[in-house]
């Protein structure tokens, strides 16, 4: 059964939502909105205004203005806001959840211990690092003629106005993850969330104000693609931090570069994989293979979408991971009971619908799932693909889906060689039981992130992103600051 929306999310969706910006909720000026659809009823839950162009001249105004301020701010007075909009984001964190699940289709219990709750978490280790952004000091060897001496040091300045574009999958923890990195080192940051779920971060911009942000620091942009090509084109922002599909992050980069060499981070998806070698048993890695691509229905940019098993377990591994598929309860997000939702748009569901007709086209063996779901919603299948060969669609082309692809390797040489035949690399994953292999494979595995063991998880501590073509830049750790400050130098003769 359902749970009941509280009252304070059914009231959020009858406003009718404008633009977050210099603190309060505006509407757009053009007067055009979009929809939000629940994909789990096919139902329009909200309705958002959409940019114009002059509202986009005024909110990037706004977020000058808010960085003139906030740049000047002590660190520890920016630390202490982050911490309180923590605190906020937790005593809402049921409010937000079920916001969440209704625009998304995510599992209720996802939304509220993975991307709500971790939230938090990734801002109070944000906040962290408030009062710990340093430069050096530095000895020149200039020579010296008449007695005179040299001394300098470096200093890490914000660099502006951040765009952050952030996607449908986990709209709420990637927004956090930007406004964080932005608001840390003294940046004033707009985000565009994607059209399909705006809601969140409208509700968490309320509360960011709540916690003493100043107006202006935080804005928030609603629209389709067109809004965010025109806020990284804009002569007066100064950095874009975009996640999402591939094609669209070259878009990005390249809209950036032409503007004037806007900054870049990129965190892009790929096609990820995952080895598992013959010491595992069968119900290990039948585990691994669900937790590294089917949670949120495969829609993590990180999920593994390549699986690499031994062939002597090929067949009794994708058996078992066939059986408990099939036992999984799928049904509405906002049943607890429910172990697997919708894929968050129709859209999605489409394209998902067309790479199953590609894969039986091609010949692959589709051993579970393989269907679009009849009824209400963007239900999919959670589905077992045996390819023919490397070079079948499902094993080069990103679904991001519920949908794991295998292909049988014979030696650990074979293996590596297929985990890195790809132009892509932001995550794999390795499961062994030998320390000693795991520790000889791992410099071999061509990606930003690896796993051993495990997959998907991450922690704000340890720096995430991709190589090749799956993006520029990281998130986390402190590698985060070198993308959010520029470095002057100082020197001085005395």
């Amino acid at each position: 059964m359902s749970i009941a929306l509280l009252p304070a999310v059914q009231a959020f969706f009858q406003r009718d939502h404008g633009l977050f910006v210099d603190g309060r909720a505006q509407p757009a000026s053009g007067g055009r909105h979009l929809e939000v659809i629940d994909p789990a009823s096919g139902e329009v839950i909200s309705r958002v205004g959409e940019a114009s162009a002059s509202d986009i001249d005024a909110v990037v105004a706004s977020s000058r203005q808010g960085f003139a301020q906030w740049s000047q701010a002590a660190p520890a007075v920016r630390g202490s806001v982050l911490l309180k909009l923590a605190d906020l984001i937790e005593q809402h964190c049921e409010e937000l959840a079920q916001i969440e699940t209704c625009q998304s289709g995510k599992l209720i219990q996802i939304s509220r211990h993975f991307e709500v709750t971790q939230a938090a978490h990734f801002l109070r280790y944000y906040a962290g690092w408030a009062t710990k952004i340093n430069g050096q000091t530095i000895t020149p060897s200039l020579p010296s003629f008449n007695g005179e001496r040299y001394s300098a040091f470096t200093l890490r300045e914000p660099v502006g106005v951040v765009v952050g574009i952030v996607p449908w999958n986990f709209s709420t923890m990637i927004a956090i993850w930007k406004l964080a990195s932005a608001l840390v080192t003294g940046c004033s940051v707009i985000i565009k969330p994607s059209e399909f779920t705006p809601l969140t971060i409208l509700r968490i911009a309320e509360l960011a104000i709540d916690a003493g942000l100043p107006a202006g620091v935080l804005n928030v942009v609603t629209g389709a693609g067109g809004v965010g090509k025109a806020l990284i084109e804009h002569p007066h922002t100064d950095k874009v931090s975009f996640t999402g599909s591939v094609p669209t992050g070259l878009a990005v980069g390249q809209t950036a570069m032409a503007a004037n060499l806007t900054r870049a981070t990129l965190e892009l998806g790929g096609k990820n994989a995952a080895g598992f070698l013959p010491d595992v048993d069968v119900e290990t890695a039948v585990n691994g293979i669900i937790e590294a691509g089917f949670l949120h229905s495969g829609q993590i940019c990180a999920a593994a979408e390549r699986f690499y098993v031994h062939r002597s377990q090929i067949d009794a591994i994708t058996s078992r991971l066939s059986e408990r598929l099939g036992q999984l309860k799928i049904g509405s997000p906002l049943d607890e009971a429910s172990e697997f939702g919708p894929v968050t748009n129709k859209q999605h569901q489409a394209k998902l619908g067309q790479l199953f007709a590609k894969a039986r086209e091609e010949g692959s063996r589709i051993i579970h799932g393989g269907k679009l779901i009849d009824g209400p919603g963007c239900y999919v299948e959670p589905t077992v693909i045996l390819a023919n060969s490397a070079k079948d669609s499902l094993m080069t082309e990103e679904t991001f889906g519920p949908v794991a692809t295998f292909l049988a390797y014979d030696d650990e040489e074979e293996l590596v060689a297929l985990m890195n035949d790809s132009p892509y690399g932001l995550s794999a994953s390795l499961w062994t039981n030998d320390l000693g292999k795991a520790m000889r494979l791992i410099p071999q595995v061509k990606a930003g992130t690896l796993w051993v063991n495990m997959h998907t998880l991450l922690d704000p501590a340890v720096p995430f992103g991709g190589i090749k073509a799956s993006g520029v830049g990281r998130e986390f750790g402190d590698a985060f600051i070198e993308d959010y400050t520029e470095l002057k130098s100082v020197m001085i003769r005395y």
